[in-house]
């Protein structure tokens, strides 16, 4: 065993054996280093085609991780790491093996419980059993992603979540003046609430009881915060125009879809290629319907799981399609004459638009 600071070894543990069929690893490839990934420690187990382990180790987390590990897997080549959890907590480490030149498959966590759940030798969740199961997964799963190095996809992501999370805390903020508008003005304003008319209301007051006073200063604390969110939205959206022209992507070619829900699509979308049909894409962002039928009875229901991100993009481009004189209004009104609802003929032409944008982000992995 190969130890460095930072490092611990671990006893072997007995492994089943047993050849798997169906692998989708290369016949080349000889052993599969399972990595269970934490904050402060990265676990790692290695195993053979046979499933028997041969050999396991402890690293400590920090900037020598990458070194450590890859001097310890020098014995075992031809090899294929396997990380639980590669697009999480094993991201950094995953992208630094991959840096290096490494194969590095992204094992699911599901995966790895259910193999450590279905164990017939020893079913207990540790680091070492982990790291393990995540390895057996490789040997045994087909259709496993290859992590990838970060590109255009993942700076488009960062920015979608920052405009997400800006645009939360402008709304948290509005609400909250708007609450205290209410108490203020007899009446209140409307809700469709801006931050100058916000501001001119609260300077037409004029608060005569202490409690009042105070509202008025919590309201105008908000109010600047307000404003300080709507000038980085501003800086963002023009950052986000600039990442997407970067990109090279031709989904802005679908109507509806700007430069913040293009941001949206490729940043959540990630690798395409890693959904084999547009119908696997649907069920990933949440447009396909789910199936809820009883007996002779065939009908279907809202999926409600799924990315919701992307669900709420492509929301935005059906909603403005429908808004204009385009052919998803086309498709929409013949919804509706086959006596959909306004709701269903919208979440058809999500589904519409969804396979529109499957081909067009396949069409930039080309």
């Amino acid at each position: 065993m190969w130890l460095e600071r930072g490092e611990q070894s671990i006893p072997h543990q007995t492994a089943r054996r047993g050849i798997h069929s169906g692998s989708h690893l290369e016949e080349d490839i000889v052993f599969v280093i399972g990595i269970d990934p934490h904050k402060g420690s990265h676990t790692a187990a290695v195993l053979d085609r046979q499933e028997r382990l041969v050999g396991e180790l402890r690293v400590v987390a920090d900037r020598r991780q990458r070194d450590r590990f890859l001097h310890f897997a020098e014995p075992f080549t031809p090899r294929t790491w396997a990380i639980e959890a590669a697009s999480g907590l094993g991201a950094l480490l995953a992208q630094q093996l991959v840096a290096a030149g490494e194969v590095v498959l992204d094992v699911p966590p599901a995966l790895s419980a259910r193999v450590r759940l279905l164990d017939t030798g020893r079913n207990d969740k540790t680091d070492p059993h982990d790291a393990r199961s995540a390895a057996v997964v490789a040997l045994r799963h087909v259709g496993l992603r290859s992590v990838v190095a970060m590109d255009h996809s993942a700076v488009l992501r960062l920015l979608a979540d920052r405009h997400h999370d800006l645009t939360a805390l402008r709304t948290q903020a509005i609400c909250r003046v708007h609450a205290l508008l209410c108490l203020l003005i007899p009446g209140g304003l409307s809700r469709r609430l801006s931050a100058d008319r916000a501001g001119r209301a609260l300077r037409a007051t004029r608060p005569l009881e202490l409690v009042e006073v105070e509202r008025k200063r919590m309201a105008s604390d908000l109010l600047t915060d307000v404003r300080r969110i709507d000038n980085q939205l501003v800086t963002l959206k023009a950052r986000i125009d600039v990442a997407v022209v970067t990109s090279g992507t031709t989904v802005t070619n679908i109507h509806g879809v700007g430069p913040i829900v293009a941001a949206l699509l490729v940043g959540h979308t990630g690798d395409v290629r890693r959904f084999p049909t547009s119908g696997h894409y649907a069920r990933y962002n949440g447009s396909a319907p789910i199936e809820a039928s009883s007996g002779p009875h065939v009908r279907h229901r809202l999926n409600p799981r799924g990315n919701r991100q992307l669900n709420h993009a492509l929301h935005v481009a059906a909603v403005t399609q429908v808004g204009h004189e385009t052919p998803g209004r086309i498709y929409y009104e013949r919804k509706l004459a086959e006596g959909k609802s306004r709701k269903e003929a919208l979440r058809a032409l999500k589904r519409r638009i969804s396979d529109a944008v499957y081909r067009q982000l396949v069409v930039d992995a080309g």
